[in-house]
């Protein structure tokens, strides 16, 4: 319904009838108003919800998603980093993976590593290195082999007291920049990018040399939660040759990035969870040196409690063996010989552990004995 013009207000106010021709136009515009609405309520029930006027193909069907939709439903967007949050039901295949965060000690290890390896690529190159460390990220073994962007080189490492693998994966930035900075590239000037050929012998060498370094530091990082030896196995440039776990295996990825000037590139580490799972418990732990279910206050007072408690001690002068049948054989009267003299030593026990050993005497009207020596617990085991 259209809104009275100020002629009609100024008739009402007046207590006039409104113009014939005003009338007409409202009730035409009322009717009108009408006939709209009762179109859009049969669009509605026609095509599920549609613009006025849209027809649907069938009575009563659904909405269709568009692609954008689609993506975000299955969690696949293009946008999105392979870094960044999963939704959808790439979120809901994922959870079977254990978070990194469950293993607060490997990001020490590996800002340890970052440390580490600022100080040796720069005695390594001669020139002024920046390492950070970009991501820490779960991923399934399978996937991660996929999203390596070749070419690449990637070199299998064992850990020996380990006795399990891992992958340090070296993109083509990282080669042509080291190669560069190695055999004394300009400053001031990008490393110059050969694609569409295999890496030369030279070229693995240094990358091999690289390696070699961020092995030592990364051994370097593991010393003080666990002694580890990583070692350099070989260098695969086909991702296909460098299978060290089952596809559907969960791993830790830890992306370094290397800066050298104008030049630089990236470098990830891929450790297997069976890889570290000799060392999880350490990895579990908040801080280094860690304690679990463990309290030095409680300790303290323990031990203060120990020192004045009162315990009995048992003085054995002598043992004999025998069979079973001999003691149901005795009798009143019987009698056992025992070998122990006057100055035989007698053994103190508390329980069943030796103690002491010493002399007995007479003390007034009590029967005493005088330690003489300890008795080493490891002397008896032995």
């Amino acid at each position: 319904m259209a809104p009275p013009s100020q002629d009609d207000i100024d008739a009402l106010l007046a207590g006039e009838d409104p113009p014939a021709d005003a009338a007409a136009t409202t009730n035409a515009d009322e009717a009108g108003d009408g006939d709209n609405l009762a179109s859009e309520w049969e669009a509605m029930l026609d095509g599920g919800g549609g613009e006025p006027g849209e027809q649907g193909e069938a009575g009563g069907s659904t909405r269709v998603l568009n692609q954008d939709e689609i993506d975000s439903l299955l969690g696949v967007s293009a946008s999105e980093q392979d870094t960044g949050p999963r939704s959808g039901l790439q979120a809901i295949l994922n959870s079977a993976l254990i978070s990194y965060e469950r293993l607060p000690m490997l990001e020490v290890v590996f800002d340890r590593q970052v440390r580490l390896m600022s100080t040796s690529l720069r005695n390594f190159t001669s020139d002024n290195v920046e390492v950070s460390l970009d991501s820490i990220n779960s991923i399934r073994f399978a996937d991660y082999l996929n999203s390596i962007p070749l070419p690449a080189m990637l070199s299998v490492v064992k850990a020996e007291e380990w006795d399990n693998y891992g992958l340090i994966t070296v993109d083509s930035a990282m080669i042509y920049s080291i190669v560069d900075v190695l055999l004394g590239g300009r400053r001031g000037t990008a490393a110059m990018r050969v694609e569409g050929r295999p890496y030369t012998t030279i070229e693995r060498s240094l990358v091999e040399r690289l390696v070699e370094v961020m092995l030592n530091d990364l051994s370097a990082a593991f010393e003080p939660l666990s002694p580890v030896t990583f070692r350099f196995e070989r260098l695969e440039t086909n991702p296909r040759f460098a299978t060290i776990s089952r596809p559907s295996n969960a791993a830790i990825v830890a992306r370094f990035r290397i800066d050298m000037e104008d030049r630089g590139g990236r470098v990830e580490l891929l450790l297997p969870y069976a890889t570290l799972e000799p060392v999880r418990e350490l990895l579990l732990q908040m801080f280094m040196g860690e304690k679990f279910g463990r309290d030095s206050i409680w300790e303290s007072h323990l031990a203060e409690e120990l020192w004045q408690t009162e315990i009995q001690l048992e003085a054995v002068m002598d043992e004999i063996s025998g069979s079973l049948g001999d003691v149901f054989n005795l009798k009143v009267g019987s009698r056992l010989l025992f070998a122990a003299g006057p100055d035989s030593l007698v053994q103190m026990r508390c329980g069943q552990v030796p103690m002491y050993t010493g002399r007995m005497g007479r003390r007034g009207e009590r029967i005493a004995i005088q330690i003489a020596d300890r008795i080493e617990r490891k002397a008896q085991r032995g």
